[in-house]
């Protein structure tokens, strides 16, 4: 849970500008990461499937960022739940706080610095089974914040990361259990398929759990 907290700072010959205090744990985390065991089984169940599709794709067959409430984006609400002591003015944009990135262990404190991350990248969702979605369904999971697809990650990070599976991208080694954990809910949540070598680096990957 988060307290949001109204601050009024006055400026000369200006407006108050009314910002919102978002107090929240640090290293806060996406939902519903199930456990190892768990995580373990819904491997097993995942359709092995070889990609499809892949020339076919364009990202913009996944609307996002989508409207959460009021100026809140979804890209805005993961900054706020992800963030420690995150400050928003009154168009929902973060001008203050600091995010915990997961994959490289780094710490920031300019929102620029942040990129929220698909957990399942978009193309490779796409290339999984997204491809027959309906745009509606498509446009849910590029916003989903009920499970762990979304992350605040270092920006850089997330572009080295680009639309790479686990057998061709892995954050650093302290992260691999919770990420392959997350990666298989995202999958199995949404009945995407996964290929052998992304499937046998998961498993790989959960036995450091």
């Amino acid at each position: 849970m988060h307290r949001a907290l109204p601050v009024t700072l006055g400026f000369a010959c200006a407006a108050a500008l009314t910002l919102t205090v978002t107090a929240q744990p640090a290293a806060a985390i996406p939902p519903n990461i199930p456990s190892a065991a768990t995580a373990t089984s819904r491997l097993a169940a995942l359709p092995v499937a070889a990609e499809s599709h892949g020339s076919t794709y364009d990202r913009d067959l996944f609307p996002h960022w989508s409207t959460v409430s009021g100026s809140c984006n979804t890209r805005e609400e993961v900054l706020k739940r992800d963030g420690t002591n995150v400050v928003t003015n009154s168009s929902c944009a973060a001008v203050s706080g600091s995010w915990f990135s997961p994959y490289d262990g780094a710490t920031w404190t300019a929102a620029s610095d942040v990129d929220i991350d698909h957990m399942v990248p978009l193309a490779e969702a796409w290339a999984s089974g997204a491809w027959s979605w309906t745009t509606a369904r498509r446009q849910q999971f590029a916003n989903d914040l009920g499970g762990p697809q979304l992350w605040a990650v270092t920006d850089n990070v997330n572009q080295s990361k680009s639309d790479q599976d686990p057998a061709e991208w892995q954050p650093r080694s302290a992260e691999r259990c919770r990420y392959a954990r997350a990666w298989i809910q995202v999958k199995w949540y949404w009945g995407l398929s996964a290929d052998s070598t992304e499937k046998a680096a998961l498993s790989s990957m959960l036995a450091s759990c």
